[in-house]
């Protein structure tokens, strides 16, 4: 009986971290693929020089995280 509470309980637990993950994924204003104009303003921000951070954003978009330069 002791087993069975205890799968119960983190069943509870799981489908309740999976909800909460959900709502936070629906209330997030933006998610993948991002502007190519937001991944060069981030890279700047971190201290990239203008050429490597036009290759890190280059790779995102190979990836498919940054939408392709225009």
């Amino acid at each position: 009986m002791r087993r069975m509470s205890a799968a119960l309980a983190l069943a509870i637990a799981v489908g309740g971290l999976g909800a909460s993950a959900a709502a936070a994924q629906a209330a997030a204003p933006q998610g993948p693929p991002f502007p190519y104009a937001d991944c060069l303003k981030a890279t700047a921000k971190h201290g990239e020089s203008p050429a490597h951070a036009k290759w890190h954003c280059d790779q995102l978009v190979q990836k498919g995280w940054v939408k392709p330069h225009s």
